[in-house]
């Protein structure tokens, strides 16, 4: 059972963490946006990338050189373009909890959206795929115990950060609530951008 508590507890120190996918989570788990395949989806992701790192796909950044830029540049166009969004809804303000503040979006949207969150963040791959898989070589022929740890924590984190926001839901039920998260949000999106334009990541 080593392997498997100590792949629990590095998965949830890494992913602790409040980054742009666990900021999108809460924000879907707030306006109660389909919640449960948003949670599912990263969980699932985290899943199938913690089993590449672990089975040695972390070799795939040596055999496939440029893989490390198209990644980080990609991160950088897409943090910041969802750092501006965010920012103007801030300074727009109005939104709220409320069933009557307009027609959600798709599931597919929605999905769209996580996935590039999920995919296209280098933070994600550094986590599960490189660093996950670099430690399980620790636990020699127990790798499926260990991933199977690691992936439990990704399965509790995202729902119960998902479905907990909703634990703050009387707060959000206010305007100004939205418009201090969509800033923090900005603030969040754009930092890391930032630093991985800088390559300070």
């Amino acid at each position: 059972m080593l392997p498997f508590w100590s792949g629990l507890k590095l998965g949830l120190g890494l992913i602790v963490a409040i980054g742009a996918q666990n900021a999108f989570v809460l924000r879907q788990g707030l306006r109660r946006e389909h919640v449960f395949a948003v949670a599912l989806f990263c969980a699932l992701s985290d899943a199938v990338l913690i089993a590449l790192g672990v089975s040695g796909f972390a070799a795939a950044s040596t055999a496939l050189p440029w893989l490390p830029e198209l990644l980080r540049w990609g991160g950088v166009a897409f943090l910041g373009w969802y750092a501006i969004r965010s920012l103007i809804a801030a300074i727009r303000g109005g939104e709220h909890l409320e069933a009557s503040s307009g027609s959600a979006p798709s599931l597919r949207a929605v999905l769209l959206t996580v996935a590039a969150f999920t995919w296209a963040n280098p933070h994600v791959w550094l986590d599960t795929v490189v660093l996950l898989g670099a430690v399980s070589a620790q636990f020699p022929g127990q790798g499926v115990a260990f991933a199977s740890g690691a992936i439990v924590a990704s399965f509790l984190f995202f729902f119960s950060l998902a479905y907990g926001a909703r634990l703050l839901a009387p707060l959000f039920a206010k305007p100004a609530a939205w418009r201090v998260l969509d800033a923090l949000i900005a603030v969040v999106m754009g930092s890391i951008a930032w630093k991985l334009a800088a390559g300070a990541l």
